[in-house]
């Protein structure tokens, strides 16, 4: 990203090393996410996308290497700056990591409920703006089982920006779905990014999808990141590691659409 001014990256992410005993994932790894952007890591499943977002987010300790957030040196042994940072950011887990047995508004609620000091009717006032910004205000008292899938989704996005997040982590958050709803997800991130203003972190296996939602996107293989640019510039790069990942899902649409031509 060299065209981006330093003062416009929210995240640098500098020669970043993880292994888990004996097994490398991350061998080195260079990132910048601009500021207001939705930047987008690609690869396939096991390349350590998940890794690096848990490294960033203050979830797994990288071996070596350096983070830079706003501009200044991230140091998780600083319990301050890890407070600091944390108060700044959000996660949505794959999975939605939502509480089966807490309302809607409970589980929006939560995280002011564990790092601010509001008093409830604060909490449970904020909680229902961001259900309502994502028009969800009208279940408030309903549990996660009683919600459609996607709006398990919006609930967990409401849960990540209610403490009015800089940076939102996104941790494969199609994984699972069937394609029409990956488009939904997709545009839903993509939306509220621009009515928020939040950076958006995303790591996906999802091509199609991400080069539509994204301002910027990062291919991790073999443990470093092998490019990055724009989606257009992804989606005519001829650099050898991106065409077989990106072309590798255009060639088993082909070769479904001629199972099912030939049935």
């Amino acid at each position: 990203m060299s065209s981006t001014h330093i003062a416009d990256l929210i995240l640098e992410v500098k020669d970043l090393h993880k292994s888990f005993g004996e097994r490398r994932v991350l061998n080195g790894i260079d990132l910048d996410v601009a500021r207001g952007s939705v930047t987008t890591v690609l690869g396939p499943s096991g390349a350590g996308k998940s890794v690096l977002l848990k490294c960033l987010a203050d979830v797994e300790q990288p071996e070596s290497g350096g983070i830079r957030f706003d501009g200044r040196p991230l140091d998780f042994r600083d319990h301050a700056a890890r407070a600091r940072f944390r108060s700044r950011c959000s996660f949505l887990f794959q999975g939605n990591a939502l509480f089966d047995s807490l309302t809607a508004l409970e589980n929006v609620a939560l995280p002011l409920e564990q790092t601010t000091d509001l008093p409830d009717e604060e909490i449970r006032a904020r909680g229902m703006e961001a259900l309502e910004q994502l028009e969800l205000h009208h279940h408030w008292e309903q549990h996660p089982g009683q919600l459609s899938g996607g709006m398990q989704k919006r609930l967990a996005l409401a849960r990540a920006i209610v403490t009015r997040p800089e940076l939102v982590f996104f941790d494969e958050p199609t994984a699972g779905l069937d394609p029409l709803r990956r488009n939904a997800v997709f545009s839903m991130i993509a939306k509220y990014q621009r009515q928020f203003g939040f950076t958006a972190l995303v790591v996906t296996h999802d091509v199609v999808e991400a080069l539509v939602a994204s301002d910027r996107v990062a291919l991790l293989n073999h443990g470093r990141i092998c490019f990055v640019g724009s989606p257009g510039e992804f989606a005519d790069s001829d650099h050898a590691v991106v065409r077989a990942f990106r072309d590798s899902a255009e060639a088993l649409r082909s070769s479904l659409a001629g199972i099912h031509s030939d049935g």
